[in-house]
This record gives structure tokens, sequence and C-alpha cells, in this order.
């Protein structure tokens, strides 16, 4: 993988980003809150692959400047070590010999000298320059970099749907004592979240909800005997870290339910619960006496259960 090869990767990595961050895409993978965070992560890698393309660009401009460079030192070397040998060797055999032999032998053998002494050292000089500037010889990037490409066309090409059924029956309920109780309007049903209700039914024992009608929506999960349980994923941060909290449904339960469909139903609070047979967490019920099928939400993970 070359310089151009990882700006790309990292400019569509970014674009990526950018565009599951100002879509509901990234609702599949994070919580809603770290939006910001992922929208500037985009940035920052578009950003990065500018900056490459811009001084990789630079460097293949400097690159003729360096090589008229290298060329202009092997010719003055080559001309000075000609000069130089040839009036050594001029000098040396006019010395020991007869003056016209001298100089006919001297020139002869100078100027031979020098063209090789010239020839060679200008050839190693522009050799050298060669590997300096030579793009064989540049570094490459292992091949194992292509490998930043899978997540970009799982983000593009694959996006997962959102945690259903299949993966709350196989976890334990995540059910958490809540820190405190939000304010409840004193009249009118009472529309709670999955999770408030939960932990207003288990750690509160109901004093709350004694006597209100209340809603709560969630998605169908049918345990291996076809009990049903009404569910929502919670989040801590992201989707990998998504656990189910149940309540089970009693009372007016449509006669055929589908899992992974969202219902929203509208009941009473009751006091029986249960233990969840994958951690022995506790289950509240939920007293059913309307339910209908309602789209999946805008984001169908809860986060209020670590608010």
């Amino acid at each position: 993988m070359n310089r151009q090869a990882q700006a790309a990767v990292l400019f569509l990595l970014g674009a990526g980003l950018l565009h599951a961050g100002f879509t509901d895409l990234y609702l599949r993978y994070v919580k809603a809150g770290l939006r910001p965070m992922l929208l500037a992560s985009g940035v920052v890698l578009i950003a990065a692959a500018v900056a490459t393309v811009w001084y990789e660009w630079r460097a293949t401009r400097a690159q003729p400047d360096a090589d008229n460079h290298a060329e202009d030192h092997a010719d003055a070397h080559a001309r000075s070590g000609a000069d130089a040998h040839a009036r050594s060797g001029v000098d040396a055999h006019a010395r020991s010999g007869a003056d016209a032999h001298a100089r006919s032998g001297a020139d002869a053998h100078a100027r031979s000298d020098a063209d090789a002494h010239a020839r060679s050292g200008a050839d190693a000089h522009a050799q050298s320059g060669a590997e300096d500037h030579d793009p064989a010889h540049t570094h490459h990037e292992p091949r194992v970099s292509w490998l930043l490409v899978l997540p970009l066309l799982a983000l593009i090409l694959v996006a997962p749907p959102a945690l259903g059924s299949y993966s709350a029956l196989r976890a334990g309920t995540a059910l958490q004592q809540p820190y405190g109780y939000g304010h409840l309007p004193a009249e009118g049903p009472l529309r709670l979240s999955l999770v408030d209700y939960a932990g207003r039914a288990v750690y509160d024992h109901g004093r709350s909800l004694e006597g209100r009608q209340i809603k709560v929506t969630g998605f169908v999960a049918l345990d291996h005997s076809g009990a049903p349980y009404l569910v929502r994923m919670a989040l801590n941060c992201c989707a990998a870290d998504a656990q189910p909290v149940k309540i089970g449904l009693t009372g007016r339960i449509p006669p055929v339910l589908q899992p992974d469909a969202w219902l929203e139903v509208t009941g009473t609070y009751t006091a029986r619960r249960t233990k969840d047979p994958v951690n022995h967490g506790p289950i509240p019920y939920f007293q059913v006496t309307a339910a209908k099928p309602v789209p999946t939400p805008h984001d169908p993970y809860d986060e209020t259960w670590n608010n």
C-alpha cells in the first residue's frame, strides 16, 4: 500500500463515519450520545487523508529539482577529476622521457585515464543519486494495511439490524437498581420506558405505579416454552455491550405473537415476578389490557438504565 492508497482509504473511512453520523445508521453501532465523537473522528480521518496527499505532492514536485542538482554535481566532479588527472599524468611522463614523446604519450595517457576516471566518478555519483530518488526503493506499508478497507465495506454494505430476541434469550437480564426515580405526572396514563417500569416494579415494589394505567413499548421474545417477554436492549456504550432488560407479559396477550415484532402494551402494574433462567436476575410482570403493533423506533436501544 503506497501513500496514495493510504490517503484514499483514510478518506473513505472518514466519509463513511460522517455518513453514518449524519444519518440514523450510527444508532446500529453506538449510543446516541457518542454522535459528536463519531463526527469528529470522521473529520480527523479526512484531514489526515488530505495532509497525506499534500505532502506526497510536495515530495513529487521537489524530486526533479533534486535530480537536476545531482546531475550538475556529477558533471562538475567529472570535469575536475579529469583536469587534475591530466595534469598529474603530463608532469610525470614529461620528467622521465623526451619532450616530444612525453607530450604525445602524456596527452594520450592523460586523456584515457581522465576519461575513465570521469566516467567512473560520474556513473557512481549518478547511480547513487538515482538510488536515492528511485521510486522502486521507496518503502511501502505492509499489505496487511488493506484490511482497513473491511470495516468500510461492512459499514456501507452490511449494516446490521438491531439486536433482537435471539440475543435477548441467550443473555441474562441486565436490570440494575437505579440511583433514583424521576417524577411522574399525577394524572393520566403513564408512558414509561421498559427499563423504567422494570426498575420501579422490582426495586420500588411498584409504589409509584399502583392504580395507574401504564404504556410500555418493546420487542417480543418467546422462550423455549412459548412464554412471552417484552424486551429492550440496554446500551452502556455500543451495540457490542448491549444487554437485555425483560418484563413478562400476562393478562390479555394477543393470541399470535411474532418474535422481534414491536408492541405497545397498555395495562397495569402487577406484583408477580420470576427469575431469568440465564442469570437468575429479577423479571417483573406487566398486566396487559391492550396491545398493538408499532413500527421499530428511531433508536431501538434503551440508554436509560445507566443514566
